[in-house]
């Protein structure tokens, strides 16, 4: 660390310790405004006092200690709960717009109770997003009492809600919805052709709970609103043939960490005489020279049971940071249709794009933003770089006395399995709970039939069998519970020892408390430790190890089994370089990660700039602000909304090309943001002459039946979707040396050499 990274580390630390100093003081004057005397008539009084005076203007700093303080008397009367002195600190820095790490187990719902609140008194509406359906239906429910005994009121959004339900759920004080769920609402709202149509009304504040997850791993997924896919295609199964008769080296290569694959010139020449489509590189090929690196990428990179599973006959993906299923998640269209191939399914064609926002888009329309996680400080640079979100660390109730082990590093993969079922077999003799975080489906398949055949009983937590998951991982603190878990499945969901039984968590806290068993690391560090902090929660015993093979993918994207050679051994390796170099290529991993997601807001956020600056103007005329008639208000939204999918779609037809750029020395960002600026700029024009034409052909009726005559309606049915956009074709850095090769070769040499071939011919 230079010198100025340690004056600036140091400036932090200062700083925070001021903060916390401040947040300790207001905590006594929020101990102070003692109401334990007042009667419930009183205490109504006061939040009706309180709530008028937000209304009128009076900043909500000026009201803090007052309504704290009436949370925490209602939170104690209504639901036995008395928050701690460092759950009042939490909420302090909620309000005042920080990201939060609060330890897992430490009570972060309760501490949003207070902000949430405070916030809504204003009468603006409080969203706070949670991981997913089931915790935004719990929190709503367990935290209520709480907000109506203030007056005030609270709901939770689910998918599947009808549209009533769902408005009215936005319309409460403080509503409790996944970020996806308002994503997808938000998209629906922006085609409404009628006010009465939307859901939402205008966001004002939000509390984003595994703010890691949310902020940082799923921001750049985008949420997508399409039509209805058409008729089958089966163009598919074609490419995954041939991408089948391609063999490894002899035909294509992969970037350095195995994050793309391409075609040298040897797999084009065979490509190219199977497909019988003559040069691949040839502008009128490109769809074709897509399509086969699709389902090459969907051959060599898509691993069943780890990359996705297949079930009912359908391709269901699996999130990489939880490994659980990822609800209606897509790759980009043609991937997708090449992984179907792959598995000898049948896909449908895409409906037309009509909207699209990445979470983190999303997220920036809230003018105040806040959130809360157990693990920020390891990417605190990247929250502050992208958000603007500085981290907070908030100190547990009690403190942690959690044990963590070293790594165990073994040469290589059955060595390692073998060392963990041991570990897991001698712990569980004794009847200590062991809970267990593996990379994938297969691997947690695999390693509970290990279980199985040394007589260990094990609960299995994957993306196969996600429906009781919060009940599974409630129990995995029970006396003699095994639990194998990919990733975080069950997030959000604390292991309570014992189960909650108090004299079997006493049993347990004498035998060492939760035992957390990792086997492998992750890319981010914030992953694994959000896999030990599910075990010593609130000062409880526990302990966490981590198992890692030279073998493991990982390890060998970054050729650590080229830099350490060793013979097989069953032993682990005791080697303290071994782990620092392990712990240095998560730190590579992690700043590879956020430059792929930087490199991806640089596309994305013009876009982003567009639809705002189209969407301001579609919204003066669906809110009647922008003076019309019925029939141009409604003439103009149509083609606003018709514009901007076909915009949508050359974009997205741009943005899986544009790479090519790189091969003739120019900047592919630069190019993309030239093209769709130039595009986007013939919009208004085209907007403006197609609404003159259909007005003439309306002749001004207001008729709505001659409006659906003329094609003026929303489309009769919709989906919602994401993308999982991780596959990109990455820039000039990426290409292996016999792909640029063979892109020179087929793209400049030989139409020279044919053009000269012709001359001397004609000569």
């Amino acid at each position: 660390m230079n010198l100025a990274a340690k004056l600036m580390k140091k400036f932090k630390d200062y700083d925070t310790q001021h903060k916390l100093k401040d947040y300790r003081d207001k905590v006594e004057l929020i101990r102070k405004r003692n109401l334990e005397a007042w009667d419930e008539k009183q205490l109504h009084a006061e939040s009706l006092r309180l709530k008028k005076a937000a209304q009128s203007g009076i900043p909500l700093d000026e009201l803090i200690i007052d309504a704290y303080a009436l949370v925490c008397e209602a939170a104690k009367r209504t639901l036995g709960l008395k928050p701690y002195d460092v759950q009042i600190m939490a909420a302090i820095a909620l309000h005042e717009r920080f990201l939060i790490e609060q330890h897992t187990g430490e009570g972060k719902t309760l501490s949003a109770v207070m902000p949430a609140y405070l916030n809504a008194l204003t009468g603006e509406g409080v969203h706070v997003l949670t991981f997913n359906d089931y915790l935004a239906n719990r929190d709503a429910e367990w935290m209520g009492p709480i907000y109506r005994f203030l007056g005030l009121t609270v709901s939770s959004v689910q998918a599947g809600m009808s549209f009533s339900e769902k408005r009215e759920a936005y319309s409460a004080d403080i509503t409790y919805v996944t970020a996806k769920e308002a994503g997808f609402d938000y998209l629906r709202d922006t085609i409404a052709l009628e006010e009465a149509d939307t859901v939402h009304r205008p966001f004002h504040y939000v509390i984003v709970d595994e703010a890691d997850s949310l902020l940082l791993d799923e921001a750049r997924v985008p949420l997508v609103i399409a039509g209805e896919p058409g008729s089958s295609d089966n163009d598919g199964f074609r490419f995954a043939e041939v991408a089948r008769q391609l063999e490894q080296v002899e035909h294509y290569d992969f970037d350095e960490f195995k994050r793309n694959v391409y075609l040298n010139e040897a797999g084009s020449t065979k490509a190219e005489l199977l497909l019988g489509c003559g040069n691949l590189y040839e502008n009128h090929n490109s769809h074709l020279l897509m399509s086969i690196n699709c389902a090459l990428h969907a051959e060599s990179l898509l691993k069943k049971d780890v990359d996705y599973i297949v079930r009912d006959g359908e391709i269901e993906l699996i999130d990489e940071y939880t490994g659980r299923v990822a609800e209606n998640r897509h790759l980009p269209e043609v991937l997708q249709a090449a992984l179907a191939a792959k598995e000898g399914l049948h896909s449908k064609v895409g409906g037309k794009i009509l909207g699209t926002i990445t979470l983190q888009h999303l997220l920036s329309l809230y003018p105040k933003i806040c959130g809360m996680t157990a693990t920020a400080l390891a990417s605190a640079m990247e929250f502050e770089d992208i958000y603007d979100l500085q981290v907070v660390h908030i100190l547990p109730n009690r403190p942690n006395i959690r044990i963590d082990h070293p790594l165990r590093i073994y040469t290589h993969k059955e060595a390692k399995l073998k060392a963990i079922v041991q570990e897991i077999s001698s712990v569980h003799a004794t009847g200590r709970p062991i809970l267990i975080g593996t990379s994938s489906v297969e691997e947690s398949d695999m390693l509970a039939k290990e279980l199985a055949n040394t007589n260990v009983p094990c609960q299995v937590l994957n993306a196969k069998n996600d429906a009781k998951e919060a009940e599974i991982i409630a129990r995995a603190g029970e006396i003699g519970a095994v639990t194998v878990s990919t990733n975080m499945a069950g997030r959000g969901v604390d292991i309570r020892l014992g189960g909650g039984n108090p004299m079997q968590a006493e049993a347990v806290a004498k035998l060492g408390g939760l035992y957390v068993i990792g086997t492998h690391v992750n890319e981010s560090v914030r992953i694994d430790n959000q896999l030990r902090g599910r075990s010593g929660r609130q000062g409880d015993p526990g302990a966490s190890v981590f198992f890692v093979s030279l073998e493991d993918e990982l390890l060998l994207q970054f050729g650590i089994d080229k830099a350490f050679r060793y013979l097989k051994q069953d032993e682990a390796l005791e080697k303290p370089m071994l782990r620092g170099k392990i712990e240095h290529i998560q730190r590579v991993a992690m700043g590879q990660n956020f430059h792929i997601r930087k490199e991806l807001n640089c596309y994305s956020d013009m876009v982003e700039d567009q639809r705002r600056i189209l969407y301001e103007e579609r919204l003066g005329i669906l809110t009647g602000k922008t003076p019309m008639s019925l029939s141009e208000q409604r003439v103009r939204l149509f083609y606003i909304d018709e514009l901007w999918a076909d915009h949508l779609a050359y974009v997205s037809y741009l943005r899986e090309s544009i790479h090519l750029e790189s091969l003739s020395s120019r900047n592919p960002i630069h190019e993309f943001h030239m093209q769709i600026v130039d595009a986007y700029e013939q919009i208004p024009a085209k907007i403006n002459s197609e609404s003159v034409n259909m007005l003439a052909r309306l002749e001004g009726s207001n008729d709505p039946a001659k409006w659906e005559k003329f094609g003026l309606k929303s489309p009769t049915s919709t989906r919602t979707y994401i993308i999982n956009d991780q596959y990109i074709q990455n820039t000039r850095s990426s290409w292996t040396a016999d792909t640029m090769l063979a892109f020179y070769i087929r793209n400049i040499l030989r139409p020279v050499f044919d053009r000269v071939y012709s001359v001397l011919n004609k000569g």
